[in-house]
């Protein structure tokens, strides 16, 4: 893969993977466009970047396929003065499209290696806005609380309540999957006052959220 492929490889991606399933939020397809989604694959599978599906990045872990990643963005509906949490940071993909769209984002990662590679990736794309933490990312980032905007890249059997309940500010919004192991469902979470209103967005697959307000170790 040379230079002159990448940028139209990334193209057609986003317009048939992204574009053409009804993503048409210009902010987020900007965002998408800024930044090289093979930049976040490991030396020997680049190729995987641009295909329609997850692919692993080891440890266990995956990164979503793009359209995933842009309906999730898309229905967070991040604004330019928002501080965001994401909860899961893997690769660093879905950072650095957030780091894009947000004022700031605070992202934690339980697995180090995979925390220190996406650290070295977005200071790479000098993504200056970004702050990171090693840890459970289900006990969220008391310290910088409230947050306008949540979103979790990995499944909880439940909704993580008292987390988005204190962390997440009145109002805010939350996208996250929720259900077994095998299968989620993607949902958004809005809180009204000491109140969580779901509702479904469609069915989706992510790795299993490990932590206090997850799954067992």
């Amino acid at each position: 893969m040379n230079d002159l492929e990448e940028p139209s490889r990334q193209e057609t991606m986003i317009q048939q993977q992204v574009i053409e399933r009804g993503i048409r939020d210009e902010r987020v397809l900007e965002a998408m466009r800024s930044i090289s989604r093979d930049r976040f694959f490991p030396a020997g599978s680049k190729d995987e970047a641009f295909a329609d599906r997850a692919a692993s990045i080891g440890h266990g872990q995956t990164i979503s396929q793009p359209y995933i990643v842009a309906l999730m963005t898309q229905r967070l509906n991040v604004s330019p003065a928002d501080k965001v949490l994401e909860v899961g940071t893997g690769s660093g993909y879905q950072t650095a499209i957030l780091s894009r769209l947000a004022n700031e984002v605070y992202t934690i990662e339980r697995l180090k290696p995979l925390l220190d590679l996406a650290w070295e990736r977005l200071m790479d794309l000098n993504l200056r806005n970004v702050h990171f933490r090693h840890g459970d990312g289900s006990r969220g980032w008391p310290e910088a609380t409230p947050f306008d905007r949540i979103l979790i890249t990995a499944g909880a059997p439940r909704i993580p309540e008292r987390l988005l309940l204190e962390q997440l500010r009145d109002g805010g919004l939350a996208i996250l999957p929720i259900g077994p192991s095998e299968e989620q469902m993607l949902i958004e979470v809005r809180r009204n006052g000491n109140k969580l209103a779901s509702k479904n967005i469609c069915p989706c697959r992510f790795v299993r959220l490990v932590g206090e307000q997850g799954w067992a170790q």
